[in-house]
């Protein structure tokens, strides 16, 4: 089993993946108290955007097990009550779970994630229980979520 170690999330390293701006300690381009546009989560057509909650429960050990992507749009998160370890791998053709990398996102911080990046629902660092708000255009989670599971051998533990 490949074993990933949870990294700080920085600029250069989520990149690849996608963005964050911390909106609990926002800094930055303001117009007075108003921290603007900071984030950009671009979706297509009409379809509003859906503000959904995951409940994500702490596992021990932590073993990543499958992962999504979503192909016509991105994904936004924010962990509300506690901080959470995101892990995702690039845009592929097909499963990459070598490649996957794992970030502790600090609760408050919203993340944007690419349009193909493989990802699924993150792990709480800390807490027993967080509370993650999702950001996807109306239904993306019913028409365009790929969900794969992986081999036994191809599973992931982050320590």
């Amino acid at each position: 089993m490949l074993k990933i170690s949870a990294k700080k999330l920085s600029k250069e390293e989520f990149e690849p993946y996608g963005s964050y701006f911390d909106m609990l300690h926002p800094a930055s381009s303001n117009l007075g108290a108003f921290f603007h546009d900071h984030v950009l989560f671009p979706v297509s057509g009409s379809m509003p955007i859906g503000f959904s909650t995951l409940v994500s429960e702490r596992i021990s050990p932590m073993i990543i097990k499958s992962s999504e992507y979503h192909n016509s749009t991105g994904e936004g998160m924010m962990a509300l009550d506690g901080d959470m370890i995101l892990y995702v791998a690039p845009p592929s053709n097909k499963p990459v779970p070598e490649l996957t990398e794992a970030f502790i996102v600090p609760k408050g911080t919203f993340v944007a994630i690419r349009t193909g990046v493989w990802h699924m629902a993150p792990f709480p660092l800390n807490e027993n229980r967080i509370h993650i708000m999702i950001a996807l255009p109306e239904r993306t989670y019913f028409n365009d979520c790929t969900v794969i599971d992986y081999k036994e051998e191809d599973y992931i533990q982050i320590i």
